[in-house]
């Protein structure tokens, strides 16, 4: 991959606020220059079309399973995971400066962090729970609507970006609630032999006894440590799939570019998406 440009211009799906935008910040930088959109489809289009420099996109939660449209994104367009980061998603109750927890009458989010949340909304009482489409957006609906008597669930930075107070810090239930975000670019990435690195494949074959655990083994013989193993659909091909793997390594490594051409034995196509920094992630204690 090149060096990336000073400012890069980072597509991700949501509005100004979102747990994508965080998360591209924290991949990027500060000087990022950021550009929201409203859908996953339009993050890669916006990148594969040269719009954007780079996108960000979530590919799986730690309570919620894999976001599988971005697994189908990736196989329907050219581009590369260069980086991956895994950010804690913490939801805040979000309402207007002076508004008390007691005058709180609705609840606005995206659905999946109202479900994060089922436990705490339940304990605040007879409040109405309303599925919005982005989290970030509940809190810009909460206060273009002036409802005093409403709240949003999203995160810290959305209270700061639309000048919202916090009721709440940590309003989720289950606190160790993480999501694994990947950058994708037009260009790979080649990562150093001191980066501790993974890599990202896709891999499809004649749907015949023992396919997958011959395929597998391709990995487990030479000892490489798959972290991830995802099946989606193969389009036109009923009851026939896509495996999506990641392992630790990068292409650089012998060992795994022996596994791949092992691989490749077995398999009708694979795809490799790219080798790139594994992230440093530091898990807190479930509650």
């Amino acid at each position: 991959m090149n060096a990336p440009a000073a400012r890069p211009l980072v597509a991700f799906q949501g509005e100004p606020g979102a747990y994508s935008e965080s998360a591209s910040l924290a991949l990027f930088g500060p000087e990022a220059r950021l550009a929201p959109c409203e859908t996953f489809d339009a993050v890669f289009d916006s990148v594969q079309a040269g719009r954007c420099d780079v996108g960000v996109v979530p590919m799986e939660n730690s309570l919620a399973g894999s976001i599988h449209r971005n697994y189908d994104l990736l196989s329907q367009h050219d581009l590369h995971i260069v980086a991956e980061h895994v950010l804690r998603v913490s939801h805040c109750l979000i309402a207007h400066p002076g508004v008390t927890l007691g005058e709180i009458r609705r609840v606005y989010s995206h659905p999946q962090a109202l479900a994060q949340c089922e436990q705490s909304l339940a304990a605040l009482g007879d409040v109405e729970v309303i599925a919005a489409h982005d989290t970030a957006g509940s809190v810009r609906l909460v206060r273009e609507r002036g409802e005093r008597d409403a709240a949003a669930l999203a995160s810290e930075r959305a209270a700061e970006v639309y000048g919202m107070a916090i009721l709440r810090h940590e309003f989720e239930d289950e606190k160790a609630n993480y999501t694994r975000f990947v950058a994708i670019s037009r260009e790979p990435m080649t990562p150093g032999p001191e980066v501790e690195a993974k890599t990202s494949v896709a891999f499809a074959g004649i749907n015949r006894p023992g396919l997958l655990f011959r395929c597998l083994s391709a990995f487990a013989l030479r000892e490489i440590d798959l972290t991830k193993i995802e099946s989606r659909p193969l389009k036109g091909a009923p009851w026939q799939y896509i495996f999506y793997v990641d392992f630790a390594g990068s292409l650089q490594e012998e060992v795994c570019r022996r596994a791949l051409e092992h691989l490749r034995e077995m398999t009708t196509f694979v795809r490799v998406f790219g080798s790139y920094p594994r992230a440093n992630a530091t898990w807190i204690e479930s509650q």
